[in-house]
């Protein structure tokens, strides 16, 4: 194909891709919504079972935004358990402690979090967390929301804690990918 005819073609596709993109944001819901204090939005309060016994909130799900964006609150209540290393190929993630104190492994990078503290870690960059504290509180905000509400779902679901081989499964259903151990206190 010639530059030229190529350039044409390209420009002629470009209203398609701002028309979806409008189109994205003029379906959605238009009218904003409170999600309280100590509630999840669609599940309850999430009780996870396997890498830490920490409890879940949805307070902003991928349902509300098209994908867009998601907001968990996480209540942690397993001292020196975290996740295991970890890449999101798909999504930013940002974590903002509330309460206690967290340790974060960012690509070679080692990072201790206390309240009011915030780490962000880009998609595709392998991450992990330990909590330090006896208790503690973040919120975790991604971008877009991937399928992490899915997976802390599928977590809670299992009946005894799962095996390193079913985490690592979960994590592949869940567009995640385990590439690593956890953190140690």
């Amino acid at each position: 194909m010639k530059r030229s005819k190529f350039m044409l073609a390209l420009l002629s596709a470009a209203p398609i891709a701002t028309f979806g993109r409008q189109y994205r944001q003029l379906n959605r819901e238009e009218k904003g919504f409170l999600a309280k204090a100590g509630e999840g939005r669609y599940h309850g309060h999430i009780q996870l079972k396997g890498v830490n016994a920490n409890t879940i909130d949805v307070k902003v799900s991928g349902k509300d935004t098209n994908g867009d964006l998601a907001i968990f609150e996480q209540t942690s209540v397993s001292p020196g358990k975290g996740t295991p290393l970890h890449v999101h190929p798909y999504q930013d993630e940002v974590f903002y402690v509330l309460e206690g104190s967290y340790r974060f492994q960012a690509g070679n990078s080692i990072y201790e979090l206390h309240a009011g503290d915030t780490i962000f870690l880009p998609r595709k960059l392998p991450h992990a967390w330990v909590q330090l504290s006896e208790r503690g509180k973040m919120t975790v905000t991604l971008q877009p929301a991937g399928k992490l509400e899915d997976f802390f779902v599928a977590l809670a679901a299992f009946a005894k804690p799962p095996s390193p081989e079913e985490i690592a499964r979960l994590f592949l259903e869940h567009e995640m990918k385990v590439v690593g151990p956890p953190l140690t206190v």
